[in-house]
């Protein structure tokens, strides 16, 4: 499947926003955008640029699409699965987008990104509900069981993920037991739970034109 490849930091830097996209480096003094938090390129401190509707809509549906690492025609996909579906169309994109696995396996703490833990699904080191998963984008649901199998379960990488995987702290959705080193997935996501800042009715609005 096809992704992004370039450098994740940039990202950051044109939304003007930390989207922690790289893990415990966006907690450190490495991170570039602590140290250059303006766009990048030649006119990227340029603060007096008009900015039009449609941009201030494109720059959400952007930053929400990099947020968890798709490209456009997938993110495009999942809205148009929230257009049908009854309810609020930003609110159930925004859920249809939490209840990816490697989103899940983020918040649950066993990765220090979505990128990582789009990497860890395709190498195989999870079940769920006791079966091989190797699809990043599964829609988890409440009563799925994500197990790390044991073979995996001294990988260093993984060890440190969980170590300090409480300062982003565990949404009321999952239960994580790290004894078992298995997450339980209790609930559908909770818009207020999502606390990056995203006005998901600009993407309705953008996609609507």
């Amino acid at each position: 499947m096809a992704r992004y490849t370039g450098a994740s930091c940039r990202l950051c830097r044109r939304e003007n926003l930390k989207m922690f996209l790289k893990g415990d480096r966006c907690y450190s003094d490495k991170c570039a955008f602590e140290r250059r938090s303006f766009a990048p390129g030649q006119h990227g401190q340029n603060k007096f640029r008009k900015v039009s509707d449609y941009a201030v809509q494109l720059r959400e549906k952007q930053k929400v699409k990099q947020m968890y690492g798709m490209l456009e025609a997938q993110f495009r996909r999942y809205f148009e699965k929230a257009e049908r579906a009854k309810g609020v169309t930003g609110e159930i994109l925004l859920i249809m987008l939490e209840r990816r696995l490697d989103n899940a396996l983020y918040r649950a703490g066993f990765a220090s990104s979505r990128d990582q833990a789009r990497q860890m699904v395709r190498h195989d080191l999870f079940t769920l509900n006791g079966k091989k998963i190797n699809i990043p984008s599964y829609q988890v649901k409440p009563g799925d069981i994500i197990f790390l199998k044991e073979k995996n379960r001294k990988n260093a990488v993984i060890t440190d993920n969980l170590e300090g995987a409480a300062r982003r702290g565990l949404p009321s959705w999952l239960e994580f037991d790290q004894t078992k080193f298995q997450c339980v997935v209790k609930a559908l996501p909770n818009r207020d739970e999502i606390t990056m800042p995203i006005q998901e009715q600009l993407i309705v609005e953008l996609y609507s034109k």
